[in-house]
């Protein structure tokens, strides 16, 4: 069984750490091997391309880079403040709430 992350795709979070620390986001992925997510427009690497058929010209693209998980914060749905994730259960099913507020985290 893989262990259970604080941080899903879609999910608003926080930089604590590195160049874009204090920059809010979206995860657009998390890679569960490497227990590292892709934010939204942080943390930008520039990619050299060559000229191709699909790109004739070439050149430089940018793309977001790996950010580790621990220095990611998940953002707090009703206050917008980082928070620490619990987990409760609920009807039944175990969902993830804010240690901040204690709303349940919807994601």
């Amino acid at each position: 069984m893989q262990q259970k992350l604080h941080i899903r795709k879609g999910d608003m979070v926080r930089v604590l750490t590195g160049e874009s620390r204090g920059k809010d986001g979206r995860v657009l992925e998390v890679d569960r091997k490497t227990m590292s997510a892709l934010v939204e427009g942080l943390n930008m690497k520039a990619k050299h391309s060559k000229p191709t058929t699909a790109s004739p010209q070439g050149g430089i693209t940018h793309k977001e880079g790996p950010i580790h998980l621990s220095n990611l914060m998940l953002l707090d749905p009703k206050s917008g403040e980082p928070t620490r994730v619990g987990r409760s259960e609920q009807d039944g099913k175990l969902v993830r709430t804010s240690k901040r507020t204690g709303e349940v985290i919807k994601s």
